[in-house]
């Protein structure tokens, strides 16, 4: 094995003195640690009711996948505040833009051959979700970052804000391949001789919020009290935008709201129910406004939680791809003990789910904590271990 101090070819130069900010690896590993929630609740128990469902979920259902959204947009936008600092400690563009190029096509190529495979049980199905967005995001950004920074801020600004005036492409077919990549509603997408593509996570707007965190990356560098007063400005800004924009009903949202029959909590649901795929404008106002506010308030942060936390935020792929293994593999163990056969329940439609199956929500938070806890030791064991050594594929784990 080489370090890069035994490999003069490997040597990365001199890092300028930029010190980690605490409120990007908290928030970072908050949202992972709910990110595993969903894909416990997908795992081990899905439901024939969609929870987003207001007609038919219940409150606990509906809040237990709501509070999920928050997920991904966050880990998206810190993915690009995170670009930024590298830049800063690196110090030269140049190498951040060949860094980009190399973990774009990395991401991308774990996603389809390594990702899809965990969850799926096979090559059947391929999945694009959310770290097939991030490398794309990575490999448009190893261009764009060449560009100044308020030219750049436009252009995330126009695509967050402006896709939802793009029309969605049903059915989804080969010949609308490219348009369906860029942005649609989910669907699978059939290019022989590839498996079918499920299109779960569309280039736009996701790459535009990376592309975001990545021009509000210099507010990072600014004294803790300035960031968090511009943070706490912004964040507050998108979430009166999500309020008066979603009253009307006028625009952003495929989904619009309605008074539910159910009562007013449902009412209530049906107001906070925005659409993930693709993020619509006004579900990445609500989401990503709480996140600039909570990144406002968790920099001063000094509770055995926040250095909890902290320990799964500072290797973020590293707990990603090892959450999924532990979920997907201990869900595979499970229905095998428990049906006399392994049943892939986040992807089996009614039909093929054994009769003794019934959802639990019980059981789904139960796995939760075990799968959270399981993975401390192993994610604080591999943090101090990328602080001992200097590798240079660390870079990309």
């Amino acid at each position: 094995m080489l370090t890069t101090s035994a490999n003069p070819a490997l040597q990365a130069p001199p890092r300028a003195a930029v010190a980690r900010v605490q409120s990007v690896d908290i928030l970072r590993g908050l949202v992972m640690v709910i990110m595993a929630l969903d894909h416990v609740r997908e795992f081990w128990s899905p439901t024939l009711v969609r929870p987003e469902d207001v007609a038919h979920t219940s409150v606990v259902l509906f809040f237990t996948r709501w509070v999920t959204h928050f997920c991904a947009p966050t880990f998206v936008l810190l993915s690009g505040i995170s670009i930024y600092l590298y830049q800063q400690r690196l110090g030269h563009r140049a190498l951040v833009s060949r860094y980009l190029l190399t973990r774009g096509l990395w991401l991308v190529a774990l996603e389809v051959l390594l990702i899809s495979f965990v969850l799926v049980w096979s090559y059947e199905l391929i999945l694009l979700q959310v770290i097939w967005a991030i490398g794309w995001g990575m490999l448009l950004l190893a261009g764009l970052l060449w560009l100044p920074r308020s030219v750049l801020g436009v252009l995330a600004v126009v695509l967050i804000a402006g896709h939802n005036l793009l029309p969605v492409i049903q059915p989804v077919t080969a010949e609308k391949a490219v348009w369906v990549l860029l942005h649609n509603t989910p669907g699978v997408l059939v290019l022989p001789p590839l498996p079918p593509l499920l299109t779960a996570y569309t280039l736009v707007p996701w790459v535009a919020v990376l592309w975001a965190g990545y021009v509000l990356g210099p507010w990072f560098t600014a004294p803790v009290a300035e960031r968090a007063r511009w943070l706490r400005r912004l964040g507050a800004l998108l979430l009166v935008v999500f309020v008066v924009v979603r009253a009307t009903n006028w625009y952003g949202e495929l989904a619009p709201w309605s008074v539910q029959p159910r009562g007013l909590v449902y009412t209530a649901l049906s107001f906070l129910n925005v659409t993930k795929y693709p993020p619509s404008f006004l579900f990445l106002c609500l989401t990503l406004g709480v996140a600039l506010l909570l990144l406002a308030s968790l920099e001063t942060s000094a509770s055995r939680l926040g250095a909890w936390l902290r320990t799964f935020g500072r290797v973020p792929f590293f707990y990603y791809l090892l959450h999924l293994l532990l979920i997907s593999g201990s869900a595979w163990v499970w229905t095998r003990l428990q049906f006399g056969r392994a049943v892939n329940l986040g992807f089996a439609d009614a039909a093929s789910r054994p009769a003794a199956y019934a959802p639990s929500l019980l059981r789904a938070y139960v796995v939760w904590l075990l799968v959270v806890l399981l993975l401390y030791l192993p994610c604080r064991w591999y943090g101090q271990y990328k602080q001992r050594h200097r590798y240079w594929w660390l870079s990309y784990l």
